[in-house]
């Protein structure tokens, strides 16, 4: 300021403000995204039901899926342990074991990256692998844990119309078990496991050790093989 004179800066037009185009790309309407919210408080006593949702389709295809499960392999720790799961087209079912809160967000981050680098390089391909945060939700009681072992177990049985190699073409679609699930580790079942079932891949799953996921579901029933979830 000179005199009382202001100086007046000008700019060039068509810079900065709102740009069309700009900012995060909007998803798909069948890919829902998981509120952007700051995460509960994790207790080592409640197992926690966890999805990922993936934008390949082709996690049940031989290579990849064989892939996801060396990964979930490798991805438990002392702290940090994967005791159920089960791979769909295009998303992940795992129930998880975890000491702490920090325990969780670790090994959740963890277990992202490692999917996302492996499948990624299967598949000859670069960019988001996964097109969300991980949703997860606390299983605080018996029953709760018994509808979610349902739901993981047997998730396969909510998307039957859909073909599947890895499925025997002879058994019945009511009472078949999933082979891309940890059925085969699964000892809650009210009767033994058809012969020659076997789930696809290393095992990749360690023994719970929360008194829910152990014994306490158990207050509700075991679980009938051609059991399907509710919802």
């Amino acid at each position: 300021m000179t005199g009382g004179t202001q100086l007046e800066l000008r700019f060039a037009a068509g810079r900065g403000g709102a740009r069309p185009g700009a900012g995060r790309k909007p998803l798909p309407p069948h890919q829902r995204r998981t509120p952007h919210r700051a995460r509960e408080a994790h207790r080592s006593a409640h197992p926690v039901h966890v999805t990922l949702r993936a934008a390949s389709r082709s996690l049940r295809s031989r290579f990849v899926s064989l892939t996801v499960l060396r990964a979930l392999r490798d991805s438990s720790s002392a702290e940090f342990g994967i005791v159920h799961y089960s791979i769909q087209q295009n998303h992940v079912h795992l129930i998880i074991e975890a000491a702490s809160t920090a325990a969780l967000l670790s090994g959740m981050r963890g277990l992202m990256v490692r999917v996302a680098r492996r499948v990624n390089r299967v598949l000859l391909r670069r960019g988001r692998f996964w097109v969300d945060r991980w949703h997860g939700r606390a299983l605080t009681g018996p029953r709760q844990v018994r509808n979610v072992l349902v739901y993981v177990l047997q998730n396969r049985l909510k998307h039957r119309r859909l073909s599947d190699s890895h499925a025997p073409a002879a058994a019945p679609a009511s009472g078949r078990l999933d082979p891309l699930s940890s059925a085969e580790w699964f000892h809650g079942f009210a009767t033994p496991h058809p012969t020659g079932f076997r789930s696809i891949g290393p095992p990749c799953v360690v023994p719970a050790k929360t008194w829910l996921l152990r014994v306490g579901w158990l207050r509700h029933g075991r679980i009938r093989i051609e059991e399907a979830p509710k919802s």
